[in-house]
């Protein structure tokens, strides 16, 4: 009789296309995200026998399972339904963690975008003060930023972005390491969590003592010569050379305007 109240369950479960286990339980949430323009984040859920299971998966195959990995271009979806438990060549498994990569576009080039990174853990118990929380409606969020810093490449000096993604509280401040949460495996069926990601307001250089800062933004000090890929300043804040922006523009002397002005601040 148990049996045949299991299958009812699971019955009722698939015709409303919810991941749901035999007991009858959700064993799905959604993971999604608030991201500003030209940005898309991919994610991989990693999975590890359930506790207690000695059993191994050869090779680690299908222990692993991709959101927009390959789709985050050209697309992307921020929607994704992770499972809980799976089962790989007879070996019960459990979420791990999520491993998310945050991407954002600055050009048209297939190179121009940068990327950094964010984590989820999954765990069967967590401290009270290090899981996350969910609200009424089922739904948790946790927070980052996110800041471009600039430098120039090449022999064109052409300006390439590089993505700095920082956690943040809920207010916007800046907290330690990248954007993370915690949760433990009854916390998250059919639940909702979102990242929720802002841009900072002012790009920065990527390395000190390369660019100085002037009035309406920051100009390439020039080095030894246009040649010089490092090209640090030393304290000559006379000599400057001009960069190529991602447009072409190729006449620039002030990021991020591509303005004239020769009145200098170091």
């Amino acid at each position: 009789m148990k049996r045949v109240i299991q299958r009812l369950i699971l019955g009722s479960c698939l015709a409303l296309t919810v991941g749901c286990s035999a007991t009858g339980k959700t064993n799905t949430f959604i993971l999604t995200a608030d991201l500003p323009p030209n940005f898309a984040y991919a994610a991989r859920a990693n999975y590890v026998p359930a506790k207690g299971e000695t059993c191994t998966v050869p090779g680690g195959r299908n222990t692993q399972i991709g959101f927009n990995v390959e789709e985050w271009r050209t697309e992307y979806k921020p929607d994704s339904e992770v499972e809980l438990h799976r089962t790989v060549i007879g070996c019960p498994l459990v979420l791990n963690s999520i491993e998310l990569n945050i991407y954002a576009k600055y050009g048209t080039d297939r190179g121009d975008f940068g990327s950094d990174f964010g984590k989820i853990a999954v765990r069967t118990h967590l401290d009270e003060r290090d899981k996350g929380t969910f609200n009424a409606a089922g739904e948790s969020e946790f927070y980052g930023q996110c800041q471009w810093l600039f430098r120039t490449s090449g022999s064109l000096r052409r300006i390439v972005k590089i993505l700095d993604c920082k956690d943040t509280d809920a207010q916007g401040n800046l907290t330690r390491g990248h954007p993370f949460a915690a949760y433990t495996l009854d916390q998250l069926p059919g639940k909702t969590v979102r990242l929720k990601v802002k841009l900072a307001d002012e790009e920065r250089p990527y390395m000190k003592d390369t660019w100085v800062k002037v009035p309406g933004g920051w100009k390439r000090c020039m080095g030894d010569n246009f040649e010089d890929q490092y090209a640090f300043c030393y304290g000559n804040y006379k000599d400057f050379s001009t960069f190529r922006m991602p447009d072409g523009r190729d006449t620039c002397t002030i990021y991020p305007g591509c303005t004239e002005n020769k009145e200098v601040t170091p």
